[in-house]
């Protein structure tokens, strides 16, 4: 097995100074693309909302009043039809 104490002191030294060169660069990088991504979000957002104030609201229509055709009373007959498919679909279901 290969152990760091075996490793002469200048390659020691050498390999942690290029891992801590390694460590600020990943976390510096890291770091402005996150700090882009926030204030790339809050511009977009910014931008929707001034869009979202300038777009025109639309009128909502009045409820029409509900006619008797409109809605049509079920018939007991299609009560019972209707339960008779459901109680089919659940048994053809668990089998």
């Amino acid at each position: 097995m290969f152990l760091l104490a075996q490793l002469p002191t200048e390659q020691l030294l050498a390999q942690l100074k290029n891992g801590l060169v390694l460590l600020v660069l990943g976390m510096s990088i890291v770091f402005v693309f996150l700090t882009i991504l926030v204030f790339t979000t809050k511009g977009v957002s910014k931008v929707v909302r001034k869009f979202e104030k300038n777009k025109p609201v639309a009128q909502a229509a009045a409820p029409a009043a509900p006619s008797a055709a409109a809605t049509p009373v079920a018939a007991p007959a299609a009560d019972a039809e209707i339960a008779v498919a459901i109680a089919a679909a659940v048994a053809k279901s668990k089998s």
